[in-house]
């Protein structure tokens, strides 16, 4: 059974210790999404540090149909806040790309959270920050995340959550229901995350809590997903010359 007020209260307990061990009076700095991941860090955040401590980041791409939904938090914690819109960045990059270089199509997905990443870190670099990052265990998991965009961070409240239990947690910290609730997407191309992954994350998360799945090709998915994008958890490989340190005495 999943104790989300006792899961809740330690990962308080725990973003505390971070900031007493590794930013003592610093503010959290959050990319503010409007879905329930960046909801919940940020509630986290405000519970464990004060809403004068946290500062939530919108960075929308262009016109964010959804762009409500995070003003919906920020109001509902009382936090500050900035908007920074990464359009003429994203396009400034998309047009001096290599004429001789194909885009891909996952270049073009990806470039958006890797510029939302380095906007934040902007914020927090200029407001005695730390960056939270808010992705879960279920989208690590088989890789539903981007590499120095939405994975990069100082500290990660989630990452050890699945999707489900993020829910819980949300409704441990009293958010509307309407962010806990809302239907995650891409917010490119119309699709839900579970459209794009090809199963549920019910699914994703019993598998991942108890090795339990009916369907065979969800499966199969999830273990093909998982193997590929292992490399994203892991810590990078490094050459090691000699002893691996910089004797210098």
């Amino acid at each position: 059974m999943f104790n989300a007020e006792k899961v809740k209260n330690d990962c308080v307990e725990w973003i505390k210790s971070f900031f007493d061990e590794n930013g003592r009076g610093c503010n959290a700095v959050v990319a503010v999404s409007g879905g329930k991941d960046s909801s919940v860090v940020a509630a986290l955040c405000v519970e464990a540090l004060g809403k004068d401590r946290v500062i939530g980041v919108l960075l929308p791409n262009g016109t964010q149909s959804d762009i409500d939904d995070s003003h919906k938090l920020i109001n509902h914690l009382g936090i500050k806040h900035y908007v920074i819109n990464i359009e003429k960045a994203y396009e400034g990059i998309l047009g001096a790309f290599p004429a001789d270089l194909e885009l891909s199509a996952q270049t073009k997905i990806n470039l958006a959270p890797r510029l939302r990443m380095a906007a934040t870190y902007a914020i927090s670099q200029s407001s005695n920050g730390r960056v939270a990052n808010t992705c879960n265990l279920s989208e690590d998991w088989v890789g539903y995340s981007t590499r120095y965009g939405d994975m990069a961070g100082d500290f990660s409240p989630l990452c050890c959550l699945t999707v489900g239990e993020v829910k819980q947690i949300g409704y441990a910290l009293g958010l509307p229901s309407e962010l806990i609730d809302k239907t995650p997407a891409d917010g490119l191309t119309g699709k839900t995350d579970e459209d794009n992954l090809g199963f549920s994350y019910a699914q994703l998360d019993r598998y991942i809590r108890t090795g339990e799945i009916d369907d065979a090709d969800a499966k199969a998915l999830i273990d093909r997903k998982h193997a590929i994008n292992r490399f994203k958890l892991q810590a990078m490989p490094c050459f090691i010359y000699g002893d691996g340190t910089a004797d210098r005495d």
